[in-house]
């Protein structure tokens, strides 16, 4: 009898979801049997593997496959996050704890009858890639799981176990590349989901990845790859791209860092720093995150700098939706700590940008003291982030074969509950780095940190239907959202401005972002 139970449920998991008696999910993937949760018409799967344990051995080397398991496993709590400091006090996790084994993925995916197969959403969180996690809470899938979509969050190595080159790795590596294993590990679950997604109830012709920041910045880098463009159908990025320089850092630059950290370390092979704990080196890099990890051009994630690909048109050919915020930095980037006056921002300009600055100046000017906030706010949100946002929507349209959407976030989070009441706390000068991912995951409620008003929920369910309909269509159109036409190659574009009154208009500062790509990439 239990020969015959067993047999039912292999066959039953074999064509997707199966049933028991206390109606949990269960799945069969290719390494073994899932069992999930249903929580009120959704399938939820936490905490499953995608790659080995990066432990030991399998420290800085390039994810390997899982080992298959035998038996039911319980797929009920996320897993840990990768090793990492506290960085961001605006990150919430629910993870079960810090980890270098860290390799897993979360599942939502609505409930369904027949053998439809959904879009898919793989998100990839952001942090600078030095911190972040699948289990934070702005990036649960419920809420786009509940609009038709299949939706995952992926967790990878971050700063030194994510990034970390040295001579000795590239010549044991099968590829003669080191570093790049955070990216490394987002194709790899990529891979995982096109073989497995379709028991789970999703389309593995229909994958759409997205993320924020460090998240977007590693979309860029997937549809760059030859190793992973293939996987994907649509991208969306928020806030940041590979593109922001002509060249990353060369494999054998990035290994001097690497022989630094060695010194640092005490050490002088990679044994014995594989053999040091990995509280010891996540010690180390903490007061040397810069100079010790960076991506790098290693001949096999990125075979050459990711601009030149794009230029050739050697990325991923397909859909685009694209953008980021008002206020992705702010003026003390430019002045530090002196006052904002029109002599001080004068000043900044010409130490750092030289014979340029006057076009600098002409381009984000400040005619009285009161206008040098928002100045230097610009420009500092343009250099950091904007440009090369900027950039990447520029070249797919050129070069990507399929529509690119571009949009421009400017509505501000309301007040904090412990400072709603409070009228002396200064107004935003716009949106601010990351304040968009709780409106376009539909996550509001997941966070009690501010006062929501109505118009925050009008934003979100605005922003969150184009992200769904561009997960399922590559069109972010439909009914009940303004129409938005995508990007012309060659001149100003048509931008989407988000906010309480969303709207489409011709984009406002090409020729800012054509100085930063003078400025920036020499062109």
């Amino acid at each position: 009898m239990r020969l015959l139970t067993a047999f039912l449920l292999l066959a039953a998991c074999s064509h997707g979801f199966a049933q028991t008696h206390n109606n949990p999910p269960r799945v069969k993937t290719a390494n073994g049997i899932l069992e999930g949760v249903n929580d009120s018409g959704l399938y939820i799967f936490k905490g499953v593997p995608f790659a080995a344990p990066p432990v030991g051995d399998l420290r800085w080397k390039e994810p390997q496959p899982v080992k298959n398991w035998t038996g039911i496993r319980k797929a009920d709590k996320f897993g840990p996050r990768a090793m990492q400091r506290p960085i961001y006090s605006d990150m919430m996790f629910r993870s079960d704890g810090v980890s270098e084994d860290c390799l897993y993925l979360n599942i939502w995916a609505p409930v369904q009858k027949g053998n439809a197969r959904l879009p898919v959403l793989v998100y990839f969180y952001g942090g600078g890639l030095m911190a972040g996690d699948g289990s934070e809470y702005r990036y649960e899938g419920e809420s786009m799981a509940r609009r038709g979509i299949v939706a995952i969050t992926v967790n990878y190595r971050l700063s030194i176990f994510g990034f970390f080159a040295h001579p000795e790795l590239t010549k044991e590596s099968p590829h003669h590349a080191s570093g790049n294993y955070g990216f490394l590990d987002q194709t790899a679950a990529l891979r995982w989901v096109k073989q497995n997604i379709a028991a789970f109830g999703g389309d593995p012709n229909k994958i759409t990845i997205a993320g924020e920041s460090a998240g977007s910045t590693s979309v860029s880098a997937q549809m760059a790859s030859p190793l992973s463009k293939q996987l994907i159908n649509g991208a969306i990025g928020e806030s940041g791209s590979v593109l922001g320089s002509s060249t990353l850092t060369s494999l054998a630059d990035a290994e001097q860092k690497g022989m630094r950290l060695a010194e640092l370390a005490g050490v002088k092979t990679l044994a014995e720093l594989r053999s040091l704990s990995a509280e010891k080196l996540q010690e180390l890099a903490a007061n040397h995150e810069k100079e010790i990890f960076t991506t790098n051009v290693d001949g096999y994630f990125f075979p050459k700098s990711p601009l030149p690909i794009f230029e050739a048109g050697e990325q991923a050919q397909v859909p685009l939706l694209v953008g980021w915020n008002s206020q992705e930095n702010y003026y003390t980037s430019i002045l530090g700590r002196d006052t904002p006056t029109t002599v001080n921002y004068v000043n900044a300009l010409q130490k750092q940008y030289g014979d340029t600055a006057a076009d600098v100046l002409k381009l984000y000017p400040a005619a009285t003291d009161e206008d040098v906030q928002q100045a230097g706010t610009d420009l500092a949100s343009d250099r950091t982030i904007g440009f090369n946002t900027w950039k990447w929507s520029d070249i797919q349209s050129q070069t990507g074969g399929k529509p690119v959407y571009r949009y421009f976030y400017t509505h501000p989070r309301p007040a904090t509950k412990a400072t709603a009441t409070n009228p002396s706390k200064p107004a935003a000068r716009g949106a601010s780095h990351s304040s968009e991912i709780e409106y376009a995951m539909g996550n509001l409620a997941t966070n009690p940190v501010y006062n929501w008003q109505p118009e925050d929920y009008q934003v979100s369910q605005t922003m969150q239907t184009y992200f769904a309909n561009f997960i399922k269509t590559g069109n972010p159109n439909g009914t009940g959202v303004p129409e938005w036409h995508p990007v012309k190659s060659g001149g100003p574009a048509t931008v989407m401005y988000i906010d309480v009154n969303t709207k489409e208009a011709t984009e406002k500062h090409r020729d800012r972002y054509l100085l930063m790509e003078q400025i920036i990439l020499k062109k």
